[in-house]
């Protein structure tokens, strides 16, 4: 067992978290297909960390770009409530809420970006296994990411002034915050459209919406608490579950 290996074992240990599984691995293809290799095993509790994937994805299978030296990171979570879309959003809540970030000025893009005015630093990924059992994957950008590789406004914790970075403390962090989200999750998300509603990015703002039936665009006014969004078109107020958020960009 690596020295950083014994670091994060002995944090989630004192804090009573500690997984039946535990890796800590230099590259990967995909730390949620580790988890599920592992979850099939009948395993119940781990976490798969890596410096690097060569075939991360996001939601809806697009690429994740994750080149070396970030946070790749997945667990499993057994739920007592049927997995839904508010699980994502009480991640990323509950990410925020971390000690080594609540001094920075962060925001949630629906339904799973986690976001700043500068652009997206991180993303969750939610495959359920069963209606019970989810695997639940971050991506968390520490340093900046090559412009050329992305296709959309991206940043960094240390853009965001996070400096003195110990990816070892952020990953047991963010172990442990996944694991408070599952118990939010469990208790009926209390009051997630206020507490999201709080962090969200873009509201208030000119947005266009695509989902499965085409495009929209209006003024995103939040969430509602079963976590739909809230759109403010020409055509009245729409909510919608499923689909991709941005910001309009409106030429003058």
């Amino acid at each position: 067992m690596d020295l950083e290996t014994r670091q994060l074992q002995k944090i989630l240990d004192e804090a009573h978290q500690l997984p039946e599984v535990l890796i800590l691995k230099p590259v990967t293809t995909s730390t949620n297909d580790d988890v599920r290799e592992i979850a099939l095993k009948g395993v119940q509790s781990v976490l798969v960390c890596s410096l690097r994937q060569t075939q991360g994805r996001g939601q809806r299978q697009r690429q994740w770009v994750s080149p070396e030296g970030n946070i790749y990171l997945s667990t499993l979570l057994n739920t007592r409530t049927p997995i839904d879309g508010r699980l994502a959003l009480e991640i990323a809540l509950n990410i925020l809420q971390m000690p080594s970030l609540k001094n920075l000025d962060l925001q949630v893009k629906w339904p799973n970006d986690l976001y700043s005015t500068q652009g997206k630093w991180g993303g969750i990924l939610v495959e359920p296994l069963s209606p019970h059992q989810v695997i639940v994957g971050v991506g968390i950008n520490l340093e900046p990411i090559p412009k050329e590789n992305i296709d959309q406004h991206a940043t960094s914790l240390s853009e965001l002034g996070l400096t003195n970075i110990s990816r070892i403390q952020l990953v047991a962090e963010l172990y442990m915050a996944i694991q408070q989200a599952s118990e939010w999750f469990d208790h009926h998300c209390y009051n997630l459209a206020a507490r999201f509603n709080h962090y969200a990015a873009f509201k208030n703002q000119a947005v266009e919406f695509e989902h499965h039936s085409g495009l929209c665009s209006g003024i995103f006014l939040g969430i509602q608490d079963d976590g739909a969004v809230n759109i403010e078109t020409s055509e009245g107020l729409k909510q919608f579950y499923q689909g991709r958020l941005r910001r309009l960009e409106i030429s003058l």
